[in-house]
C-alpha cells in the first residue's frame, strides 16, 4: 500500500521523515554499493572528560575498567555544508489535481520530499544543511547545522510550504538567490530546486544570481523541476480548454493540438538554453521530471559529493 503524504492540522506532511528514510532506503537497495560507506565519523581517540562537557561522548566501559572519565574524540564530525533552497511560488503547486501518494505528486511536493531524502543522508553523514525558501517573499531561512532539533526543524518547514500556497504573484527568484548568496559564507553544495518560471527578461538576471552563489568557491547544483507529460510534451486531450498563467492570471482559451508542436519546440529550445548556459556558468544542470520518482536527485547528490570533500 502507497504511504500517504498526510497533513496534520498545523497544515504540512505528517510523515516526511518516514517517506524520505523510504526513498533513501529503496535507493540505496538498488545500489551494489552503500552510499554511506566512508561518509561516516571516524574514531579518533580518547581523551580525559573535563567537567562542565556533554557526557554524550562519554566511554563507560573504559570508565568501568579505569575509574577515570574519558570521552571518545571523532574526526570529520561535520564533512560537509550543504544548503537547501525550495521554490515555493505559485507554478510550483502545479498541477493542482496531483494527489497525495509518493506516486503523484506536484513539483512543490516532489521538491519537499527530495530535500527531505538528501537531508536524511546528510544526518546519516553528520553532515551541516541549511535551507532556504522563497516564493514571493523570503519565506525561510535557515543556516548550516547538524542536530536533531534542527534537523527536525526543516522538515516542519518543509511539509508547510507544500501546503503554503503564494497568491498569484510573480516571482523574481534572481532577488532571493542574491539574498541567500550573501548568508551562506563557507564554502557548500548548494542545491536548487525550482521549475525556472520567469520572464525572458529575467533570465539574465537569475544568471547572474545564480554566479553570485557560486562565490566563496560554492559548488551549485540547479535541479530543473518539471512535469514532461503536461509542460514538456503537452499532452492535453484535444479538447476547448483554458490554460491559465498561475502567477499572473493570464488565460488564452484553445485546442491543445492547435499549438502542440510550436509549443513543444519553444520548450525544448528554452531547455537547451538553460543547459547551455549552466555549463558556460559551471553550474550543475539536472532535469527533474515530477513523475520519474528520486533517484536521479540522490545519484546527483552522491556523485556531487565524492567532487566536493
Amino acid at each position: 500500500m502507497d504511504l500517504q503524504l498526510e497533513l496534520n492540522k498545523a497544515g504540512g506532511f505528517k510523515n516526511l521523515e518516514l517517506l524520505a528514510k523510504q526513498v533513501v532506503e529503496g535507493f540505496i537497495a538498488g545500489m551494489h554499493k552503500s552510499p554511506f560507506h566512508g561518509f561516516s565519523a571516524e574514531f579518533a581517540e580518547h581523551k580525559i572528560y573535563n567537567q562542565g562537557e556533554s557526557t554524550k561522548h562519554i566511554d563507560w566501559k573504559l570508565y568501568a575498567k579505569t575509574d577515570r572519565l574519558y570521552t571518545k574524540r571523532y574526526d570529520e564530525e561535520t564533512n560537509l555544508r550543504c544548503h537547501l533552497i525550495v521554490d515555493n511560488s505559485t507554478s510550483m503547486h502545479y498541477p493542482e489535481s496531483a494527489g497525495t501518494t509518493i506516486d503523484n505528486l506536484n513539483k512543490i511536493a516532489f521538491s519537499a520530499l527530495a530535500s527531505a531524502s538528501l537531508m536524511h543522508i546528510l544526518k546519516k553523514q553528520r553532515d551541516a544543511v541549511g535551507l532556504s525558501i522563497y516564493s514571493d517573499t523570503y519565506d525561510f531561512y535557515a543556516p548550516e547545522k547538524g542536530s536533531e532539533r534542527h534537523h527536525r526543524m526543516l522538515l516542519s518547514k518543509l511539509g508547510e510550504a507544500v501546503v503554503a500556497k503564494p497568491e498569484s504573484k510573480t516571482t523574481e527568484t534572481y532577488t532571493y538567490l542574491h539574498q541567500i548568496a550573501e548568508k551562506v559564507h563557507r564554502r557548500s553544495l548548494i542545491f536548487l530546486f525550482t521549475d525556472m518560471f520567469q520572464t525572458s527578461e529575467d533570465d539574465e538576471k537569475l544568471f547572474e544570481a545564480l554566479r553570485h552563489l557560486k562565490h566563496n568557491k560554492h559548488e551549485v547544483v540547479l535541479f530543473h523541476i518539471y512535469d514532461k507529460a503536461k509542460e514538456l510534451t503537452f499532452q492535453f486531450d484535444n479538447r476547448p480548454k483554458r490554460f491559465i498563467d498561475v502567477e499572473t492570471g493570464d488565460f488564452i482559451n484553445l485546442y491543445p493540438d492547435n499549438i502542440k508542436e510550436n509549443y513543444e519546440k519553444a520548450v525544448k529550445d528554452y531547455f537547451d538554453n538553460l543547459k547551455l548556459k549552466c555549463g558556460q556558468y559551471r553550474i550543475k544542470y539536472v532535469e527533474a521530471d515530477i513523475n520519474k520518482g528520486f533517484n536521479q536527485i540522490l545519484t546527483t547528490y552522491m556523485i556531487e559529493r565524492q567532487k566536493f570533500v
